[in-house]
């Protein structure tokens, strides 16, 4: 017990590094279990659903893919290097009833396969998050989500920061953990095409800079095209007047495509779409 309470020392030392902006290399990443009350708030605040995959970095005794097997109707994977936890994992899940629904792999976080992963669970140190960050946006689908008890993923903005008291913990110091929410965002920078399919008003070409959810226009600031922060696959934005395309647009990215519904600024609705350009040699999509 003395021993885990210094980890968690280190721990929370290293939260509150991390917080001013210092990443701080402590070696490998200690095991020290999630409290189950921050297990449950994780899980909530990721919306996990039945059938989902959620996959957990670091897994330890298996306690966070086991509770969203259990109470989310969810499946799971943890990836674990230490066997011992591995096999304290196993039991957990037998016990638990859910040894069906859930699995654990020994292996390398950096080798773990997320591509099949609905929600990804993370407890691990901030330089370890940080190594993790370019893997998660190169892997994961767009509108999966990501959820890290108290480390975040560097300059990443979470959507959502949420402090939860561990109901298991009684020092209010050691007790006060922060969760992060993130959802992945679809690659949407580069040259685009925007048209309007039911109301005829020509062309606008975006040439857009995407910096994980936030996406900007390149051109002239006065006309340029206004985006909110993407949710996962879906985006919106502004194009204001006197740009002859100017209106509200809402809809979904899919690899080099978008397309959804507009509101022009005369209140004509419709539908458009835009194509993006790979090459110099793309076929105009008009």
């Amino acid at each position: 017990m003395e021993l885990r309470a210094a980890l968690v020392a280190v721990l929370l030392h290293a939260s509150a590094l991390s917080a001013q902006g210092n990443i701080v290399d402590l070696g490998p990443d200690p095991y020290v279990p999630t409290p189950p009350s921050v297990v449950a708030r994780m899980l909530e605040l990721a919306q996990v659903k039945p059938g989902e995959l959620v996959i957990d970095l670091g897994s330890g005794d298996g306690r966070v893919v086991i509770a969203a097997a259990k109470n989310h109707g969810a499946r799971g994977i943890g990836f674990e290097i230490d066997r011992s936890l591995i096999r304290e994992a196993e039991a957990g899940a037998r016990e638990a009833g859910v040894a069906e629904q859930v699995r654990f792999e020994a292996s390398d976080l950096f080798e773990a396969d997320l591509s099949a992963a609905d929600v990804l669970t993370l407890y691990l140190l901030p330089v370890t998050n940080e190594k993790l960050r370019p893997k998660i946006l190169a892997e994961m689908r767009p509108g999966t989500r990501v959820v890290a008890h108290q480390f975040h993923l560097g300059d990443w903005a979470p959507d959502v920061t949420e402090r939860v008291q561990a109901a298991e913990i009684a020092s209010r110091v050691h007790g006060e953990r922060i969760v992060f929410l993130w959802t992945v965002p679809a690659r949407v920078g580069g040259r685009w095409t925007l048209l309007r399919e039911s109301a005829p008003g020509g062309a606008l070409a975006l040439d857009l800079d995407q910096r994980y959810q936030l996406i900007s226009a390149k051109g002239d600031a006065a006309v340029a095209p206004r985006f909110e922060p993407m949710h996962g696959a879906q985006i919106r934005f502004s194009v204001p007047l006197p740009a002859a395309l100017a209106g509200e647009y809402s809809g979904r990215a899919d690899g080099d495509a978008m397309q959804g519904e507009f509101v022009a600024a005369d209140g004509a609705r419709g539908s458009w779409r835009a194509v993006r350009y790979r090459a110099s040699g793309d076929r105009d999509p008009r």
